[in-house]
């Protein structure tokens, strides 16, 4: 049997993207989204809990990603859960959870540089 490996999230930037390019004009964003969730707790009070995803964007979306996405800016997004590891320079093995974006839509109001971005697309 074959897995599904999809994730989609609504959440807002916690800083603006990093744009990279990489060998062969290829490009690379990344950027953190939060993502929120409210609940009453057993006493009625309203609690918020926040959890912080690392996204990845490829290319032409990588640019886009660059050109358009602000901290704070919302966005509703497809991708899909990649874990990595690799050594630190005390030769530790960590591990680093992401979101390989695919896809991603931009949510609000459009800021006056987005008003014509299928032009850009």
């Amino acid at each position: 049997m074959q897995g599904l490996n999809k994730v989609t999230l609504i959440g807002n930037l916690g800083k603006d993207p990093e744009v990279k390019m990489l060998e062969g004009g290829i490009a690379l964003a990344k950027f953190p989204l939060a993502t929120g969730e409210s609940y009453k707790d057993s006493e009625g009070v309203k609690q918020t809990q926040t959890e912080w995803h690392n996204i990845i964007v490829w290319r032409s979306l990588a640019e886009i990603a660059g050109k358009y996405l602000k901290k704070g800016s919302s966005i509703y997004l497809e991708g899909k859960i990649k874990t990595r590891s690799y050594d630190d320079k005390d030769g530790n093995k960590k591990y680093v959870t992401e979101i390989i974006a695919d896809n991603f839509i931009m949510l609000g109001k459009p800021s006056s540089d987005r008003a014509n971005i299928n032009e850009t697309i």
